[in-house]
């Protein structure tokens, strides 16, 4: 080989909407690579210096003055190493998702993206117009190609810089994770590398924003698509790799760093406290407080806010009433106790009582229902929502995508707060979580989650020997269909044909639809499916479309 290529793939978590903070990352990174790694070309995330998504951020007035001035800080820098930034760039015919590949106080080339997603979380038709050009530039006599993202998932850009003589591609991503993703990203770059007969180098944003989660995974492959390196998931860094190049320009990629691939609980676990640690520390919450309850959903969010954050910004408050059963006391208290957190019991039968005596006349000669459960749920929600004004920590809420599909969950009560831990988590993952947080994360041999919590029946305990199967189908039924619906928008004929109770599916499936304005106002919570309830599901409150096919 004639000569080596080191580039660095600059795996980072950015903050939207922080243009100054995230040029100021860019310049230390690209010294960094140059003073420790020695490296030609450095690449960066898709959107760099806004991060993503930033929204209707884009639609700023003072939008462009920012980007102008961060692009002339890195230029005033004069960094000897290649750079290729991402963010959006303002021309005469509209606003692009662009990058830019800088060296030195000179903008060399500037590459416009070409397939704008606009389904699932993606909104780039609301903002961007598409390029139509390929982008190829020589680095050291190696003819880069440059896209973005979603070109990478249609065939005509990798074609276009195989037709403009690229020998590499150089792909910048913000691609956010959902369980299996690593997997299609990399059976997509394999057809890509072999489509187009030439390497491709992946580098993808890693971090919470809102909902989504980004979890890096950047990677290398050859000419063949064979993974030839590849970033862990959820960590942050500069992963530098070698490139080596003959003297004709031609590309290998020799087999160098491969990470170890996370099972569907580590990276959806991994994904969830990752979600947890930036949402409060990016907003600025001092810490976090939920409602320990003695059932899983809570233990289970325990664990993730713990792991996120640390014990000393973490609070635990049990709220018990009469019906709260002993189990309950004790197994919350030993969870508390193993975690280290800050745990209080504040006791709700006074506050209830007197909610009740506040509506004796409204409730007089009425039947005692659910409304009655619903005021003990609602007084745990305004206990934690007034330690969370006084102490300015987020409330943390508990419940489940299964519990939240059919409406099992208490507006203004348990979904009370500013961030949904599991609102993407089905029951049957949760315990699958459970068990994998007990026995393979970070080694652990300490018990985190009771198994007395894991075993039990749950409940929500707001009636005398309740159980949540007295009025829900059993979860491991009840997932099913709600995959089946939620996530694969399939039929209420459709999901009986595959061998369900018609009634049964019948009667979730309207408990999803009935529930919708309980999902508009519950909070954020990490996305990890492909429909998550968020910004990929949107159906109307208000319609009259009747279950069938």
């Amino acid at each position: 080989m004639a000569q080596q290529l080191k580039l660095v793939m600059a795996q980072l978590n950015f903050l939207v909407g922080d243009i100054d903070g995230n040029t100021d990352r860019v310049i230390e990174s690209a010294r960094q690579a140059i003073n420790e790694e020695s490296a030609d070309l450095i690449a960066f995330p898709e959107l760099t210096l806004t991060s993503y998504p930033p929204e209707d951020l884009l639609l700023r007035p003072s939008l462009q003055l920012r980007i102008e001035k961060a692009i002339k800080k890195i230029l005033d820098a004069n960094l000897d190493i290649y750079l290729v930034i991402g963010y959006p760039l303002l021309r005469d015919n509209g606003l692009f998702n662009a990058l830019s590949v800088i060296k030195g106080d000179q903008c060399l080339a500037t590459y416009l993206k070409q397939c704008l997603p606009n389904y699932q979380v993606f909104d780039e038709y609301r903002y961007f117009q598409a390029g139509t050009e390929p982008c190829v530039l020589n680095i050291l006599g190696v003819k880069c190609a440059f896209t973005i993202c979603e070109d990478l998932w249609e065939s005509e850009p990798i074609q276009q810089a195989k037709e403009a003589g690229a020998q590499f591609v150089i792909n910048i991503n913000a691609s956010p994770f959902h369980i299996n993703k690593l997997a299609e990203r990399k059976s997509l770059l394999k057809q890509r590398c072999q489509q187009g007969g030439i390497p491709i180098l992946y580098v993808n944003l890693v971090g919470g924003q809102d909902e989504l989660v980004f979890d890096g995974g950047s990677m290398v492959a050859d000419k063949h698509g064979n993974c030839n390196f590849l970033a862990p998931n959820f960590v942050e860094d500069l992963y530098s790799m070698i490139v080596e190049v003959n003297d004709e320009g031609a590309c290998e990629i020799p087999e160098q760093s491969i990470a170890s691939e996370l099972s569907v609980e580590a990276s959806v676990y991994q994904s969830l406290v990752l979600g947890v640690r930036d949402y409060v520390n990016k907003n600025n919450f001092k810490g976090v407080v939920l409602g320990l309850s003695g059932g899983i959903d809570s233990a289970l969010t325990l664990a993730v806010a713990v792991d996120a954050l640390g014990s000393e910004r973490v609070e635990a408050v049990m709220m018990p009433f009469e019906y709260t059963s002993q189990l309950s006391l004790d197994v919350a208290r030993q969870q508390a106790e193993i975690l280290g957190v800050n745990y209080q019991v504040i006791e709700i039968n006074d506050i209830y009582k007197s909610f009740l005596a506040a509506l004796e006349n409204e409730f007089a000669g009425l039947e005692v229902d659910v409304s009655e459960q619903n005021i003990q749920a609602r007084a745990r929600g305004v206990l934690l929502m007034a330690i969370s004004n006084k102490k300015g920590s987020l409330v943390l809420t508990t419940g489940n995508k299964s519990e939240i599909a059919v409406g099992y969950s208490t507006l203004y009560g348990d979904m009370a707060g500013g961030f949904d831990v599991l609102k993407d988590v089905s029951k049957t993952l949760v315990y699958r979580l459970a068990e994998y947080r007990n026995k393979e994360f970070a080694g652990s041999e300490e018990e985190i989650i009771p198994q007395e919590v894991i075993d039990r029946p749950p409940s929500a305990e707001l009636a005398p020997g309740q159980v949540d199967q007295d009025s829900l189908p059993d979860y491991a039924v009840l997932d099913q269909i709600l995959e089946l619906y939620v996530e694969k928008d399939q039929s209420g004929a459709a999901i009986i044909q595959q061998g369900f109770d018609a009634e049964t599916v019948r009667r979730v499936l309207r408990l999803v639809d009935l529930n919708e304005y309980k999902r508009r106002q519950s909070p954020v919570g990490v996305r990890l499916t492909e429909r998550g309830f968020g910004r990929d599901r949107r159906y109307p409150i208000t319609n009259a479309w009747p279950i069938g096919d």
